[in-house]
């Protein structure tokens, strides 16, 4: 019995886990690096009440997206706007964000290649004109070899489809969707205004075109056990998505969130279950499924709780020495 637990417990010896940076640097030769891009005058259809009002109930954007700025223009797109007069400005802010951001990953890191990576809001969410200009002058910028696209399945469209396929040629084309969850009445709780099986959907179709999809996945959304979160990650494999980022659920103020928190009907996720879900998680993955996050944490005086998600290197850390334990390299 013990000569077999020792066997499990080191069956993968070292192993590497595939993480976005090793697979770019299998394919490409060399670093390559996200750039985070967020682009004024986008919203989501459950922000803006197309689908729901008021946003996913933990959204307060710019916890994750750096280059988000305080500047909240009264103009919003959606994908039946006829005229988008701020377009030239939105190339600007591309060009703007791009080159700054670029030149501080060259400066430290010696980056030479890029994917240009719309993050903030749904960024498929607009008139495709619109889409064709920005990703077109995104692809223009030297030493871009590609573009990493943040939406939601509801905001997918054959048409929009069609002109990624026509990019992904002779470019890297991704597009990350914001699962959350594969549970129907979780995504009604977090007010996503979306449905799994929409999501299952769209997400095939989207690899039956031969393009790269990333799945966003969250642990420690409302009522879900590690079963339960698991068990989206089983589904999200089955979809044969080709990477995946990992986040904690946490609390910032200005979210519909706070107040279930605040009211003690929301118990944010334990540090150690969270660790102990990636950790399962990681062990699940197929080998040509990367990981492009394995957390994420916000170090300013908006986070109310987890307190753990404060500082995401020691977070990163953390998931690490789990990981050797188990035999695994991040």
């Amino acid at each position: 019995m013990v000569t077999i637990s020792l066997q499990n417990k080191n069956r993968y010896k070292n192993k590497e886990v595939l993480t976005i940076g090793r697979y770019f640097k299998k394919k490409f030769g060399h670093k390559v690096y996200k750039v985070p891009i967020s682009i004024g005058g986008f919203t989501c259809p459950n922000i803006d009440g197309t689908v729901a009002k008021g946003g996913c109930t933990f959204c307060e954007n710019d916890s994750f997206s750096p280059n988000k700025t305080e500047r909240k223009p009264k103009f919003k797109l959606n994908p039946n706007v006829k005229e988008n007069p701020f377009l030239e400005n939105q190339l600007k802010q591309l060009q703007m964000q791009f080159e700054a951001t670029k030149q501080r990953l060259k400066n430290k890191f010696g980056v030479k290649k890029y994917i240009v990576y719309f993050q903030s809001f749904t960024n498929t969410y607009a008139p495709i004109e619109t889409l064709k200009a920005l990703y077109t002058k995104a692809l223009s910028f030297d030493d871009v070899i590609g573009l990493s696209i943040g939406t939601r399945t509801d905001c997918m469209s054959d048409e929009i489809l069609d002109f990624l396929v026509e990019l992904n040629k002779d470019k890297e084309i991704w597009v990350e969707y914001g699962i959350q969850s594969f549970y129907d009445e979780t995504l009604k709780k977090i007010n996503r205004g979306d449905d799994a099986s929409n999501m299952r959907y769209w997400i095939e179709r989207t690899k039956q075109r031969g393009l790269k999809v990333c799945g966003h996945l969250i642990y420690g959304l409302p009522n879900e056990d590690q079963s339960m979160m698991l068990k989206t990650l089983d589904e999200t494999i089955d979809l044969k998505v080709d990477s995946i980022k990992f986040h904690p659920l946490y609390v910032v103020k200005n979210t519909l969130l706070t107040k279930d928190y605040k009211r003690g009907d929301f118990t944010p996720i334990t540090e150690d279950l969270y660790i102990d879900t990636v950790v399962k998680s990681i062990k699940k993955l197929p080998d040509n499924i990367s990981v492009q996050r394995v957390t994420a944490g916000i170090d300013d005086s908006t986070l109310l709780a987890p307190l753990w998600c404060k500082n995401k290197h020691q977070q990163i850390n953390k998931i690490r020495k789990a990981l050797i334990k188990e035999g695994l390299k991040y």
